[in-house]
């Protein structure tokens, strides 16, 4: 029996971040929203205005028996700078954070055992500033926004707003 597990991730812009995760084998979909804020059915203009306390992320569905929780993670902490606080590149904002959204305790625990041994790997000279925090509702982006790197046959490596390079 296959066993489809979700996972959901802020990591600046989503497009990229979607493009780097739907190369990962046993992911079997991806959605790109928003997250983690107050305001219901947002739109990617009420998003922008910073207000809303929405990340743009990416929820992903994966087969648990194909690709691990961890090796999840560590595609999300390889696509973006977990040390620039509310920022990727040149997108500047609270809906740009770094953030692990868990739905479990189990993804919770590892979530944080990650994060840690990132922090002790000596990798980034300055502090991570992810947040982990539980999983809220998770409102999907307009259409327009779903598999856009792909839509717009931009490079698979393109960088857009300093996110997958």
């Amino acid at each position: 029996m296959v066993s489809v597990k979700k996972a959901t991730f802020a990591a600046g812009c989503f497009w990229g971040v979607e493009e780097a995760f739907r190369r990962v084998s046993g992911v079997v979909d991806i959605t790109v929203g928003y997250t983690g804020g107050v305001t219901a059915n947002p739109t990617y203009e009420d998003v922008c205005t910073g207000e809303t306390g929405h990340a743009e992320a990416v929820q992903v569905d994966f087969e648990s028996s194909v690709v691990s929780y961890p090796a999840l993670l560590r595609v999300f902490w390889q696509v973006h700078d977990p040390t620039q606080l509310n920022r990727q590149g040149p997108d500047v904002g609270t809906q740009y954070r770094s953030a692990i959204f868990y739905h479990d305790a189990r993804q919770k625990e590892e979530a944080e055992v990650s994060r840690r041994e990132l922090e002790e790997s000596g990798v980034h000279r300055a502090p991570i500033v992810t947040e982990i925090v539980q999983a809220s509702t998770f409102w999907p982006a307009e259409e327009w926004h779903q598999g856009f790197i792909a839509k717009c046959g931009l490079l698979r490596n393109a960088d857009h707003g300093g996110e997958v390079q």
